[in-house]
């Protein structure tokens, strides 16, 4: 007999909560080969590349940090070094779009794309008093600020310019912009995301039935796997 579960299917994706950071973990140690090594008695994970030039740190729970996430990689010889974070809140289907564009085996596409065009195309627009593009909501905005060599793009979701910020990410100007145009594309996607009824963050939302067992998995490319590697208990929604 089939188990009848509720779930939440939350739009705009950018208020859907952190969900199981599994869905990043998981697939870049079992598919793509990074290897983890981290102590077991503190609630964080370390996942490396196997060229050992990136590196993966997610740290809950540190109250002067709120970063959890920090994706690094080093210099090399084609590329500067470049450092990206996401806040405690950033949903992991948008943490997700970002390592699964930087483990694609088809590598970076030959022309850099600009991470303003999917937003452009999903009708976000200019906001006032600030730069860069804000959703037709107005909660989240996407804008570069700085100047070339000392430049940032920042992510940024919050419901009134005076409230606290649910969320933000920070990628620093050397970032390959194929990597932050994977997020961007993965904010202005319409499509709901699943979540528990009972972990959506600010109350209750429409809920919906499903039965274990029909979920589909990840579809990229690089990161299909549903397999475990160890995570910080505790932080799955």
């Amino acid at each position: 007999m089939s188990e009848t579960v509720e779930q939440a299917f939350i739009t705009p994706r950018y208020l859907a909560g952190i969900g199981n950071p599994g869905w990043i973990t998981q697939p870049l140690h079992r598919v793509t080969g990074w290897s983890y090594g981290h102590d077991p008695l503190i609630p964080r994970v370390l996942l490396t590349s196997p060229d050992q030039l990136t590196q993966l740190r997610l740290a809950p729970g540190d109250p002067d940090d709120p970063d959890w996430w920090t994706i690094r990689q080093a210099r090399t010889t084609d590329q500067p070094a470049w450092a990206a974070t996401f806040q405690s809140r950033t949903p992991v289907e948008i943490i997700a779009a970002f390592t699964d564009a930087l483990t694609d085996p088809s590598g970076p596409p030959t022309a850099p794309p600009d991470p303003f065009t999917a937003l452009q195309d999903a009708a976000w627009e200019a906001p006032q008093h600030f730069g860069g593009l804000a959703a037709p909501d107005g909660i989240a905005r996407v804008e570069r600020v700085g100047t070339p060599g000392s430049d940032l793009w920042m992510i940024e979701t919050t419901p009134f310019v005076v409230e606290p910020t649910i969320w933000r990410a920070v990628f620093t100007g050397t970032t390959p912009t194929h990597l932050i145009a994977a997020v961007t594309q993965a904010l202005a996607d319409p499509a709901p995301i699943r979540r528990d009824p009972r972990r959506i963050p600010g109350g209750p939302a429409t809920a919906s039935p499903w039965t274990p067992g029909t979920s589909p998995r990840r579809t990229s490319p690089s990161l299909w796997s549903d397999a475990s590697v160890p995570s910080p208990s505790g932080t799955a929604a």
